[in-house]
């Protein structure tokens, strides 16, 4: 019997977050999955901390000769899938437990090809949590605005996936493989309930930030190619939604740049 839905879990030098990753996995309401536990030639003690969880049958580790990245990672996983589904979980992140029965029920139900949730960001300074929605649709042109869909949270259809992989980016590979496949006709939808928790540490957020929208427009100009108008235009939306998303998020409810979860309670 194959499973419902594959899970790919790739991990580097998580021995402290991976267990937290695989109990949230062990803990969903959906039993019919599989976990593969992708090690991207981790330096510390992330393989006896997955050592415990391989009791469990559904679970593999599989761990890489050098390290390469999240996205090759990620790419052995879908090589090794077998569900009817694969969803993506970071190892520093982890799922609530009705999640893999909830969104894998929405997205039959909608007929659709991808899939995402809304999901509650913890940072480790304040133990706060900040909790982020997305639209019902999900459509190329907005995608290209916006990262809506925490990668976390993605689930896709691996029939419809076919031979599709990541690409060969040290970053921002999820963003632009999202890109590719709603570019490629895929239908994407949003669950709009807190199913996931990312969590957060103390690293410099100004320092993150500028890296990200560096990596943003080297991905417009360069992997996808398109003109500095284009890229101009679509950077400037990426760049002014993050900012309100951060500093205005009543005014960017209002505008619509950002959603709040349904099941979230007011900030």
């Amino acid at each position: 019997m194959l499973p419902r839905v594959s899970a790919i879990i790739p991990c580097h030098d998580a021995e402290a977050t991976v267990a937290r990753a695989l109990a949230s996995v062990q803990a969903q309401t959906l039993d019919d999955w599989e976990a593969i536990v992708i090690d991207d030639a981790s330096r510390d003690g992330t393989e006896k901390a997955v050592a415990p969880f391989l009791s469990d049958p559904r679970i593999r580790y599989i761990r890489q000769p050098r390290n390469e990245g999240a996205g090759p990672a990620r790419n052995a996983g879908l090589d090794l899938a077998r569900g009817r589904w694969v969803a993506f979980l970071d190892a520093d992140d982890e799922w609530h437990p009705p999640k893999l029965a909830r969104q894998t029920a929405f997205l039959e139900a909608e007929r659709a090809q991808i899939g995402a949730t809304a999901y509650a960001r913890r940072h480790g300074g304040t133990g706060r949590d900040l909790h982020f929605g997305l639209p019902r649709r999900i459509r190329y042109r907005d995608f290209l605005k916006t990262n809506v869909m925490g990668f976390s949270t993605v689930m896709i259809d691996r029939a419809w996936l076919g031979a599709q992989r990541m690409p060969q980016l040290r970053r921002r590979q999820d963003f632009a493989f999202l890109i590719a496949l709603l570019r490629a006709g895929g239908v994407a939808v949003g669950l709009n309930e807190v199913l996931c928790t990312y969590h957060h540490g103390h690293a410099s957020l100004s320092s993150a930030k500028g890296r990200a929208a560096r990596d943003t427009w080297a991905l417009y100009r360069d992997h996808l190619g398109l003109s500095g108008a284009e890229a101009a235009w679509y950077f400037g939306h990426y760049a002014l939604r993050g900012a309100m998303r951060h500093k205005a998020p009543g005014l960017a409810r209002r505008l619509g740049v950002l959603h709040r979860p349904d099941d979230a309670p007011d900030d």
